[in-house]
């Protein structure tokens, strides 16, 4: 027999679906993520978070892995990080991926691979038109963010931050990928959005790692203005995925 006052089970089965969910997002939005700092972020207590995360992580959602160490290592052990999954991934996406890939597929069967190009850059020049618009108004120095923002709008949950040393730059993270399981099978279209960060960001950009290689972040750093470096200088497309950085 019920309590008074007990909510009937249903109602706890949705609401620890809800909070599942705002756990899984939060690792969408701020990439692998330590159980402190969904803690934090969401407010719970990291014995709540520990128990969602076996949850997820028994759904296939989630998945352990060792925190990344920039720079000096220090004493102990790196903290545990959690990811999402491929699987996780796909819970965030109204996936239209197979009907994508068969129209692609077919254009470069029907038109040749440069027709595959073309379109990835004409898509990515379309959205880069909204970017340029929110990035007009940011001081140079505060591109990358304002990129990140603009990125973020577009369901990338982006970031920009400090490079680690020795690099002198910066780092933009997109934590999400939309298109990823296309852009594994056609990485024409990474390959057109990071000439397009060339373009917006005024400086040659360099691709360190991208969820459709099976990364865990899409990682591009922006190396420090110089004297050198000019608006017009064009990506080394060839390095867009040189010297990846699994994250």
């Amino acid at each position: 027999m019920k309590k008074a006052g007990e909510a009937p089970q249903e109602e706890l089965a949705t609401g620890e679906r809800s909070t599942r969910n705002r756990v899984a997002r939060s690792i969408l939005d701020h990439g692998p993520s330590t159980v402190a700092a969904l803690a934090k972020r969401l407010g719970l207590t990291q014995a709540a978070v520990r128990r969602h995360l076996d949850a997820l992580g028994t759904d296939g959602v989630v998945e352990p892995r060792e925190q990344r160490v920039y720079g000096a290592r220090t004493r102990g052990r790196p903290a545990k990080v959690f990811a999402l999954t491929d699987c996780g991934r796909d819970a965030f996406d109204q996936s239209y991926d197979s009907l994508a890939v068969d129209a692609l597929r077919w254009i470069a069967e029907t038109a040749g691979p440069d027709a595959v190009a073309a379109f990835a850059r004409a898509r990515v020049a379309a959205q880069a038109e909204q970017y340029r618009a929110a990035m007009d108004d940011a001081d140079p120095a505060d591109r990358a963010h304002a990129l990140a923002k603009a990125l973020s709008a577009d369901g990338y949950a982006a970031t920009a931050r400090s490079a680690p040393e020795p690099q002198q730059g910066e780092q933009l993270c997109q934590h999400h990928c939309p298109v990823a399981h296309v852009a594994e099978q056609f990485p024409q279209l990474c390959e057109a959005e990071t000439e397009v960060f060339s373009q917006l960001l005024g400086t040659h950009v360099q691709r360190l790692a991208t969820i459709a290689h099976g990364d865990g972040v899409c990682t591009t750093f922006i190396p420090r203005a110089t004297p050198q470096t000019t608006a017009h200088q064009p990506t080394d497309t060839s390095a867009s995925t040189a010297g990846r950085n699994p994250a």
